[in-house]
């Protein structure tokens, strides 16, 4: 927490004074009744002292201070809030290798379920794509509010053919170029609050934009990863990258099988030179977890909110307390 007005917080100092005089004088009170009168004589006199209620009252009313005193200074917090819009691009590797069952029931599988888990958990401020790619990439949904769509789209994959991971990359890139257009044509027209809307309610900043790359095996068609970075970048699109599956997954069986590890390098460097960010996950487990991470810093932003009001309600909420209870008690103010 920081403070617009820090040097307001000496304001607690009289507070905390307040706190300490208190104590004294009960202190003080208490060692006086006990020096001029009898244990027994006070019992007659007073059989059912308040004891702790007596102190409860005050004790409100100083927290009550300290909250206005903290109010003042114009307390403010880091707050993670979503989009008004943003867009993720989901692509899933299709290839071959995804029958390999290192990872149960079997690699496809377990990505179709982490995906779609991955989406459904997304802010519903977040528009979603999907491209799937083998021997080449293909935009099967264009970014959408639709989720039910989504999901169903990323059910259907099916493993066929080689790896085109530069290829997928430079798909991607082309929706997002093609998204952020069709925004700004949007903005161009109507109201500047509609215009606002349309292009992410950020003071016209444009929609954030992110890939999340899942590939278990090797660049082994198109266009390279090192390639589609110029386009990832040219999109303002930073891309998270999941090297997926044990490095000792095959497919095929008997004397006939074919390792298919992930490219942990290629990955690795599509993470970095884009500002996203490099998993490696081999078990469904891990997958779940990969996912759940990137969408914990996808879709939100960090913003800087003033937190007067809530002391301000806190230290009227005291005060009535403090007050009703002091009525109700002793059939006095504080």
């Amino acid at each position: 927490m920081t403070f617009t007005s820090p040097l307001i917080l000496l304001a607690l100092v009289p507070v905390a004074a307040l706190a300490i005089a208190y104590l004294v004088l009960q202190r003080r009170r208490t060692r006086y009744a006990v020096r001029f009168a009898t244990l027994p004589m006070l019992d007659r006199v007073a059989p059912t002292r308040p004891r702790w209620r007596r102190h409860v009252a005050t004790g409100l009313v100083l927290l009550a201070l300290g909250a206005f005193a903290t109010a003042a200074a114009g307390p403010q917090m880091e707050l993670r809030v979503p989009y008004e819009r943003a867009t993720v691009i989901v692509a899933i590797d299709v290839s071959g290798s995804m029958e390999a069952q290192d990872v149960p029931p079997d690699r496809m599988t377990a990505a179709k379920q982490a995906a779609v888990q991955f989406v459904r958990e997304l802010p519903p401020t977040v528009q979603v794509g999907v491209v799937a790619f083998s021997a080449d990439a293909e935009l099967i949904v264009p970014v959408t509010d639709d989720r039910a769509l989504v999901e169903d789209s990323i059910d259907a994959l099916q493993p066929q053919g080689g790896t085109a991971i530069g290829e997928a990359v430079f798909a991607s890139a082309a929706e997002v170029v093609r998204q952020a257009a069709a925004d700004d044509a949007a903005s161009g027209s109507g109201s500047p609050a509609q215009a606002d809307e349309q292009t992410g309610g950020q003071d016209g900043e444009p929609i954030p934009a992110r890939l999340v790359l899942l590939s278990d095996g090797f660049n082994t068609a198109g266009r390279s990863p090192a390639d589609s970075v110029r386009a990832a970048l040219d999109a303002e699109m930073p891309i998270s990258t999941i090297a997926y599956g044990t490095p000792g997954g095959v497919i095929g069986s008997g004397l006939r099988t074919q390792p298919v590890p992930a490219d942990d390098e290629s990955l690795r460097m599509l993470a970095e030179e884009t500002g996203g960010h490099f998993y490696r996950a081999e078990s469904g487990a891990e997958l779940d977890q990969v996912y759940e991470d990137i969408g914990s810093a996808i879709g939100w932003r960090t913003e800087t909110t003033l937190v007067t009001t809530p002391l301000v309600m806190l230290g009227l909420a005291l005060a009535i307390t403090a007050t009703a209870l002091s009525l109700r008690w002793f059939s006095r103010l504080v």
